[in-house]
């Protein structure tokens, strides 16, 4: 399994990776990381990605807009994705459900949360 942490704060990817890799479930993921929008269409249209987790608020392409470009592609329509954000009011969650995310999770972010949306997800 192949997995994609988009995210513009080197520590905030460092954490959900660490996080997910001390679990063994995870120990044969290949982690892959972005810090914008961007960066991680260019991975997501080089390689097969089974799971993004996917921060809202970031310079460039930002997360929401990721998903709606997306969504909009019928290769990536499958494409299961988390957003991890910090944006916690009723509209953003909705926003964000409307454009595609199949789950979110508000910052700061437990383990035990983490893994429980992923295995949601059949993961």
């Amino acid at each position: 399994m192949t997995l994609l942490v988009v995210d513009d704060s080197r520590i905030m990817r460092s954490i959900i990776k660490n996080a997910l890799a001390a679990h063994p479930k995870f120990q044969s993921v290949q982690f892959l990381e972005a810090g914008d929008g961007l960066e991680a269409l260019r991975i997501l249209e080089s390689k097969k990605i089974d799971l993004m987790l996917l921060d809202w608020n970031m310079p460039g392409l930002n997360g929401i807009d990721l998903v709606r470009r997306l969504r909009d592609r019928v290769e990536f329509l499958g494409l299961p994705i988390i957003m991890v954000t910090s944006e916690a009011a009723r509209y953003n969650v909705i926003e964000a459900i409307k454009a595609g995310v199949n789950d979110y999770l508000i910052k700061p972010v437990s383990e035990k949360a983490l893994l429980d949306k992923i295995e949601r997800l059949g993961l």
